[in-house]
């Protein structure tokens, strides 16, 4: 249907006993003057061949001879026997010899039928041998083929049976109950018989026989059929001798002419060198059958499609090979295919893929069905169906278990959107150890201790819950792993699991949106009789050990070593310095000109001899034009007094402290103060050592 329709070969005409006729001429069967009459007609225009899709196994009830006897009755002198034997014999009188004669005199063939099941009540019956049927093997008789069997025929009376030649007239339906092939030749009592098409077609080929053609390999039942050739014609067919048909289009694509229409002398129809078969569309008379093209199809349009095809030499072929190929195909690049879609991809993208191999079948088999080829894709289909099974549950135990393993690894410790992109490039993903370069977080409630002391253990744990939420969304969000809680301490990395090389850029931004957000929360607190927190935190950027550490019955995933002692340590100088947030010198070379920052001191930490300059971010982006010029002014004051001009220098804090009060410009004013009026003589750098966390 989705091909459409095909031109026929133009040769084969479908004289249709249709409901107009039974009308016009009265119920089925008629009587067979009659169709001697139509037979008659059609051969008197010309047709070639003549097919009847119709069985005649009874005798004619209408014929005048069978009402002979019951005449003498009515008669003053009854007929003696010979008189009667006489006219019983005269053809005028028997309908049945006038229908023989008619198809003796016109090349005409007559249609019986094979009995596939067994039914003892029938009488045997041996249809007549109508062509010479040769093999193209020596190695293998009749009985070695793979015939389709018949145990019986039902065949037309002697008197009819005077017709050029006969044929079979079974179609088998599939298992579908649609009638896809018809059997050229069928089995009984171990020798082949034609059918009606085949028979039709070789009396109009006017060859005197069919040779067979076998394979050289053999089957348990016998040898399979490569085809058949009508005089040099060959046509394929299956491994049972059957035609697969190549339906030209829906009912009456080959031409239907009405047989009342034949039977009035003033119509006449052009029927010169025309095939010719006789049928019946008429629902009462039970000839309908169930093709690709309609489920209600005439019997008779069936054979004269077969006709039609062994014509053109066109049928349907069943190309096994191509089909073990594509299957081949699909097993091999499909199953490759998938397997690197549903393993490297999304799901989605599997199913895509799955999607991609279906229709690619069936567009492959598409391909070959216009070409006339017809592809099973059954066993590719369930072959791609198969391959995205087990390659979908193999992934699901192997390396579904992984990605869950991963998710529930990471998802406490990073954002639900970084947590896919690691399930998404896991191949990025260490958890081995190694050293990576990291920006790490260290914050600080200050003066928890003091704080919990008049909080109950109820308050204590709804105010940390709500504090370490807040603080761990807004640090996942900013692409952050949230390495672990240390009391109220919260340490932190960007950087790891998957490298970003804007980890400290992100790691400050997200340090000032923390801030931001406990301003936010303070006042909530402050009405929930919660005392108002503050915080300090300290970032650190640099080479560090990340990976698994831990005992063999528990580790955790983490970043290790001096750059992370470092931070740590900045964190607890906010409180010396009345900070909120310190930055050592290389997070701030590696945020670049991103945030503006303010220069804080030259110090060396506890368990570290290299000193390490401290730097605060205000905001990112360029300042408020007041807080710039106190920046810069503070800034010169730190040069002077790194050059020891400190009388000047304190000069100038004490004006900066009174514009703009600060714990930072009090500790170098007491700084100052406690170096003296000699200062700390020429081999001072400026460096202050502090020997506390």
């Amino acid at each position: 249907r989705m091909r459409g329709p095909e031109p026929t070969s133009g040769k084969v005409v479908i004289v249709d006993i249709d409901n107009k006729s039974l009308e016009e001429i009265g119920q089925w069967p008629w009587p067979r003057d009659i169709l001697a009459e139509l037979i008659g007609s059609i051969q008197d225009q010309g047709a070639e061949v003549i097919g009847l899709d119709i069985l005649f196994a009874e005798e004619d009830r209408t014929s005048p001879k069978n009402y002979l006897d019951d005449l003498n009755r009515f008669l003053e002198e009854p007929l003696d026997s010979s008189r009667l034997r006489e006219l019983k014999n005269r053809a005028g009188l028997d309908h049945d010899k006038m229908f023989g004669r008619s198809l003796a005199a016109s090349s005409s063939v007559l249609g019986y039928a094979m009995v596939t099941n067994p039914e003892n009540d029938l009488m045997t019956g041996r249809p007549f041998p109508s062509c010479n049927i040769g093999l193209d093997s020596n190695r293998a008789g009749f009985s070695d083929i793979n015939f389709i069997s018949a145990y019986n025929a039902i065949l037309n009376i002697p008197e009819i049976s005077r017709a050029h030649s006969e044929g079979f007239i079974n179609v088998l339906p599939g298992p579908s109950g649609i009638i896809r092939q018809v059997p050229l030749f069928m089995s009984l009592d171990d020798l082949p018989y034609p059918s009606l098409a085949l028979e039709i077609c070789r009396i109009a080929r006017q060859e005197r026989g069919v040779t067979v053609h076998v394979s050289k390999r053999s089957r348990r039942k016998g040898k399979d059929i490569l085809g058949i050739s009508i005089g040099q014609h060959f046509i394929p067919t299956d491994d049972r001798g059957q035609l697969t048909l190549n339906y030209r289009g829906p009912v009456k694509t080959i031409p239907y002419i009405s047989a009342t229409e034949l039977l009035q002398e003033e119509k006449k129809e052009d029927l010169r060198d025309k095939i010719v078969l006789i049928g019946t569309s008429a629902a009462g008379l039970f000839d309908l059958r169930s093709t690709p093209f309609s489920n209600i199809f005439p019997g008779v349009e069936i054979q004269a499609v077969a006709v039609d095809n062994l014509l053109q030499g066109d049928p349907l072929v069943y190309d096994r090979y191509t089909e073990i190929g594509l299957t081949y195909a699909a097993v091999i690049f499909g199953g490759l295919f998938l397997s690197a879609l549903l393993a490297y991809t999304s799901p989605l993208a599997g199913g895509l893929g799955g999607i991609l191999c279906l229709l690619a079948t069936f567009a492959g088999s598409w391909y070959f069905f216009l070409q006339g080829r017809l592809v099973g894709i059954t066993y590719p289909l369930l072959t791609i169906v198969a391959v995205f099974l087990l390659v979908t549950l193999a992934n699901y135990f192997f390396e579904g278990r992984r990605k869950r393993f991963l998710h529930k690894a990471f998802s406490r410790y990073v954002s639900p959107e970084l947590v896919d992109d690691i399930i998404k490039a896991p191949r990025k993903l260490s958890l081995s150890g190694e050293v990576k370069d990291l920006t790490v977080f260290f914050s600080d409630i200050r003066d928890f201790t003091k704080i919990s002391e008049g909080m109950s253990p109820q308050d204590i744990g709804r105010l940390m819950n709500t504090y370490l939420t807040a603080m761990s969304t807004v640090l996942m969000e900013h692409g952050g792993t949230v390495d672990k809680y240390i009391g109220d301490a919260i340490m932190a990395f960007w950087g790891a699991p998957l490298s970003d090389r804007a980890h400290a850029v992100k790691a400050v931004r997200a340090s000032l949106a923390s801030l931001e957000r406990l301003r936010e929360l303070q006042p909530v607190w402050e009405e929930e009789g919660f005392p108002r927190i503050e915080i300090g935190i300290g970032l650190n950027s640099g080479e560090m050990n990340t990976g698994n550490f831990g005992s063999q019955q528990r580790f955790d995933y983490t970043v290790i070593g001096d750059n992370v002692n470092l931070a740590s340590r900045l964190e607890g100088l906010n409180k010396i310095y009345g900070t909120s947030l310190l930055i050592s010198e290389f997070t701030r070379e590696a945020i670049g000109d991103q945030f503006f920052c303010r220069f804080i001191d030259l110090v060396r930490v506890k368990g570290r001899e290299r000193p390490v300059a401290l730097y605060e971010p205000l905001c990112e982006g360029n300042p408020d034009p007041d807080l710039r010029r106190e920046v810069e002014a503070f800034e010169r004051i730190v040069a002077l007094y790194r050059e020891q001009e400190f009388s000047l220098a304190e000069e100038l804090l004490a004006d900066l402290e009174a514009e703009n009060p600060c714990l930072l410009y009090r500790l170098y004013i007491k700084r100052i103060a406690d170096l003296g009026k000699e200062g700390p003589g020429p081999d001072w750098d400026g460096v202050f050592t502090h020997t506390s966390k």
